[in-house]
């Protein structure tokens, strides 16, 4: 397509509409834009009374962004009496009051006027004035209507086009009745009853492992308020099925090591370092932080978090048991969680500060609190021999 909307493989409207009129139009690119104005809301004939710089005028073309056909046969007129002479009504387009007892009629008026005269065959005109200063009132008393806009009072002069391009909009809209030239693809249908209650279960089920429903006597009113979240979208049953991967691949983690981090090993130890003696490991009040933190150190792994997450992905002991890494447990980070059973492993960085350890340590008492069993495993451990830290990590989930 050469231009946007633009296809001239279509057909335009067969109904006549509107002559355009413009009085001594000053400028040939004025002249352009009105032709396209024009072409947009499927206008055809442009008279012109005595343009100032000569006609044809190449800036015209130039400006008309391919309405050239509009501009070739466009009618040149020494008078405006001649240039409505064959019209039955006549309009004219002004910002200024002209004291002059006659009709003042809005765009959207004169679109309804103009309609059973063109029906009937007749002929209607709408004339503009000039750029600097309009019509004068000698030739808006030729007019059987005034037309102007509710426009800024403190700043009411339009571009000659702008001023075409609206007229022309409500005629194009009252002639067809204002179908939009597209709408939105019905791709999917509308979600069934059945289809939604099945998504708000599995919504539901996995909200309540990571504790989302707190305090529990809010829990029902929370329920509602989600639910009817989803029931405004309206959504249909791709929307369903999309958001059923959402919430899975949310569930479940990211398969294997995190990729795509900005921190080596070592800068990432330093960054959790940081956190815990800062006391950042924990926000009590606030949601969007943790997990946003949580997406941060979930993409920059610490070395030892690395090893242990490889072996531990890959061991066929723990398949299906729901591990992930660095997510939220209420107001904490822990470093891997599994929900279903209620098990955290709790990475013991090497060197680890006074601060921080008073940090690990308040998060322990919170989930013991909470019934989730922690087990310990230090950065030497992993490093060490990864294999019994999993081999530890089986016996401790078989004897729960």
């Amino acid at each position: 397509m050469p231009g946007a909307g633009t296809d001239r493989t279509k057909t335009a409207p067969a109904f006549a509409g509107p002559i355009v009129v413009l009085v001594e139009p000053q400028l040939g690119e004025n002249i352009g834009t009105t032709a396209r104005a024009m072409a947009n809301f499927g206008l055809t004939r442009l008279r012109l009374v005595k343009p100032r710089d000569q006609w044809p005028n190449p800036r015209a073309r130039a400006a008309a962004s391919g309405a050239d056909e509009i501009l070739d046969e466009a009618q040149l007129y020494d008078t405006l009496e001649a240039a409505i002479g064959d019209c039955e009504l006549v309009l004219a387009t002004t910002a200024r009051a002209h004291d002059q007892a006659k009709p003042v009629i809005d765009a959207q008026e004169a679109a309804r006027l103009m309609q059973p005269h063109l029906s009937a065959g007749g002929n209607v005109a709408v004339v503009f004035g000039r750029e600097r200063n309009g019509l004068e009132n000698d030739e808006v008393g030729l007019a059987d209507r005034i037309v102007t806009l509710p426009v800024n009072p403190a700043f009411a002069s339009l571009n000659l086009a702008q001023a075409v391009v609206i007229i022309a909009y409500e005629w194009f809209n009252a002639a067809t009745g204002g179908p939009l030239p597209f709408a939105m693809p019905q791709k999917s249908a509308p979600a069934p009853r059945e289809q939604l209650l099945a998504f708000f279960a599995d919504l539901e089920r996995e909200l309540e492992r990571v504790e989302f429903f707190r305090p529990p006597e809010k829990r029902e009113t929370m329920q509602i308020n989600l639910r009817n979240i989803f029931l405004r979208m309206a959504p249909t049953q791709q929307d369903i099925q999309t958001l059923h991967g959402v919430v899975r691949a949310i569930a479940e983690g990211r398969k294997g090591p995190a990729r795509g981090g900005i921190l080596d090993g070592e800068e990432a130890q330093l960054l959790r370092t940081l956190l815990a003696e800062h006391g950042s490991a924990r926000v009590p009040s606030e949601r969007s932080p943790v997990r946003g933190l949580s997406r941060l150190l979930r993409r920059n792994p610490t070395d030892a978090e690395r090893a242990l997450w490889n072996a531990l992905v890959n061991d066929r002991r723990f398949a299906g048991r729901g591990f992930k890494r660095q997510v939220p447990v209420g107001p904490h980070i822990t470093d891997f969680v599994s929900f279903p059973l209620r098990v955290v492993i709790d990475l013991v960085p090497p060197d680890e500060s006074e601060a921080a350890e008073t940090t690990r340590a308040e998060r322990r008492a919170w989930l013991d609190e909470r019934g989730y069993q922690v087990m310990d495993v230090s950065a030497q451990e992993i490093e060490a021999d990864v294999g019994k830290v999993l081999d530890r990590l089986d016996e401790h989930i078989t004897m729960m």
